[in-house]
């Protein structure tokens, strides 16, 4: 079904997972996104894990683009692309700061081929700054942000998330400026550069203990949020403000709490009332923790493993976890859109194989006629 971004294309060199997952994103909102790869495709189509020959972490991210794989060291392949970007609204790249221009296709040159394209460089620091230069994954973010340091615990050994949480955060800051300049472009006619990077987005996740520290020295500010030991597993408790704190505490120790401060996974692992909850859940199963809380109306949930997870009947009611056919896993779950719209929807569609959509897009978009698009492959410019 039409999305609200039909008939915007877009142009992504990206690759790994910040990039591609904003251009998914654009993808099920109902943009065209087509994925220029280098030939052979980008690396990550044979990142593990694996299902069946295909990379869970390239279906994940790129499923629903349109594939095509074009060699931009070769002239010919540049001046392809040159074509390409006069038809686009948006480049989606996250080069090193530095490269697009190294290719010949910075900013100033893809304004000359179109005055009101939009170009978001995703990067790891930025396109200014000391930084700039330096490579940088997901860990990196985390560690430099001092993410890391809080993660878990409030103080101890530092601990990364399990997920690339700065990728994720810094793919929505580029989505979100991406869209912002559609707007303004609406608006106006012009388009703009967006710089968005894994260092300022991680900053984002920690923002209360930095200013925190800057406005008084001390440290603190967002403690880490242990969750609470069942006797068959781990519970988090969130119960925040006086009133439901006073609530936990009436379930949990039979009197008033004088204080009626609120108690939560974010509270000191000293405090008083954090032991007496530790206490009581640990006499408990999950189960039974939750369906009393729950019934007091304070907000408690499972630790849930994977497996406990990828069956749960909400996700599946939500459509989070779409079964599709592929290529080469055949059938394989792949993640559902996470913006739902009630006038235009989008559309999730299939894992790419590298070059698919090569010749359609040559062909269709560009007018290239079947002897031309025969040479530039026989040249290795395309495959």
């Amino acid at each position: 079904m039409a999305g609200s971004l039909e008939g915007v294309r877009v142009l992504e060199l990206a690759r790994y997972q910040a990039g591609p997952r904003g251009g998914l994103i654009l993808s099920d909102l109902g943009a065209e996104v087509i994925k220029i790869e280098k030939p052979g495709g980008e690396e990550t189509r044979k990142a593990p894990p694996l299902v069946r020959g295909q990379s869970v972490y390239f279906a994940v991210y790129n499923r629903g683009k349109k594939s095509l794989c074009l060699d931009l060291r070769h002239e010919r392949g540049k001046a392809v692309l040159a074509d390409l970007v006069m038809t686009a609204d948006i480049v989606l790249e996250n080069f090193r700061p530095g490269v697009m221009a190294k290719i010949g296709f910075g900013y100033e040159r893809l304004c000359a081929l179109k005055p009101d394209i939009i170009l978001a460089s995703v990067s790891g620091f930025g396109q200014t700054g000391p930084y700039r230069d330096r490579p940088a994954f997901d860990s990196l973010g985390q560690a430099m942000s001092g993410l890391m340091a809080l993660t878990g615990q409030p103080v101890g050994k530092p601990v990364g998330t399990a997920s690339s949480v700065v990728d994720r955060y810094t793919s929505l800051h580029a989505t979100i400026g991406i869209l912002a300049a559609l707007h303004h472009r609406d608006r106006t006619g012009e388009g703009q550069e967006i710089d968005v990077s894994l260092f300022d987005s991680a900053l984002t996740m920690v923002e209360i203990p930095t200013i925190t520290y800057l406005a008084t020295g001390n440290e603190g500010g967002e403690p880490g949020r242990p969750p609470y030991r069942a006797k068959d597993g781990y519970v988090v408790i969130s119960a925040a403000g006086r009133e439901m704190g006073a609530r936990l505490v009436r379930i949990v120790t039979r009197e008033e709490d004088s204080s009626g401060e609120g108690l939560s996974s974010r509270d000191s692992l000293v405090d008083v009332r954090r032991k007496a909850v530790e206490a009581w859940c640990a006499e408990k199963t999950v189960a039974e923790i939750c369906e009393r809380l729950l019934a007091a109306d304070i907000p408690v949930a499972p630790v849930r493993t994977i497996p406990e997870v990828a069956r749960d009947p909400h996700l599946s009611e939500r459509q989070m976890l779409v079964p599709m056919e592929d290529a080469l896993a055949g059938e394989i779950h792949l993640p559902g859109a996470t913006i739902k719209m009630s006038k235009t929807p989008g559309r999730i569609g299939p894992v790419p194989t590298p070059g698919q959509h090569t010749d359609e897009i040559l062909s269709g978009l560009l007018g290239y006629d079947r002897a031309r698009i025969a040479e530039l492959r026989a040249a290795k410019v395309i495959a």
